[in-house]
């Protein structure tokens, strides 16, 4: 018998690209890596809003409440200016708070930029539900998620992902497996279950 699904909850916010004014580039780089990482099958609850406190938060609760969201990626409004309030809202609809994923997030950002010192990004427990802020672009979604590598690939760095699936575990959400040659997931010996290989 197959696995279910699992849903997983992709938010874009930003006011210019919610309101066509240029082409979201968060959400087909989250679902670009994620169909890459996974080896679960998945599908997306997309949503592309504004930097709106309220907007976000219901958006949040809708996914991980409604939806079934065990994973929510958020990409967007996590710097310092007046409208960068993703942090808050997700702040505002968590049960706990997981401050080492900020703490990582900045650390891997630093390796490329010193401005990674102004992220605000958080990571929330809501329920069964794992809600984590990442940056805006591109480039930074994947090497946060994924990690750094020396020039002959081996890890210099394992991103966040690597923390992810076990966290899911913890909170009573869905068992995610992953590529290991784009991000291994950790487990103790007594969390892993045999392995199902990636059908390309």
């Amino acid at each position: 018998m197959s696995e279910p699904e699992v849903v997983i909850g992709l938010v874009s916010i930003s006011d210019r690209a919610s309101s066509g004014a240029y082409e979201d580039k968060g959400i087909p780089a989250l679902e670009s890596w994620l169909n890459r990482a996974l080896v679960t099958p998945w599908r997306a609850e997309k949503r592309l809003i504004a930097d709106e406190q309220p907007v976000i938060e219901e958006t949040l609760r809708t996914l991980a409440d409604t939806c079934g969201c065990c994973l929510i990626l958020t990409t967007g409004g996590t710097g310092p200016a007046p409208r960068d309030v993703t942090p808050e809202a997700t702040l505002a609809v968590a049960d706990r708070v997981l401050p080492g994923f900020g703490e990582e997030m900045r650390r891997i950002s630093l390796n490329f930029v010193p401005t990674a010192i102004l992220s605000r990004q958080v990571a929330v427990v809501r329920g069964k539900t794992l809600i984590v802020n990442l940056p805006g672009q591109p480039k930074s979604i994947v090497e946060t998620l994924e990690g750094l590598r020396h020039e002959d690939g081996s890890w210099r760095h394992k991103g966040i992902f690597a923390a992810i699936p076990y966290c899911i575990d913890l909170i009573g959400g869905p068992y995610i497996e992953t590529d290991p040659d784009v991000i291994p997931a950790f487990r103790p010996k007594s969390a892993q279950r045999p392995t199902t290989k990636k059908v390309s």
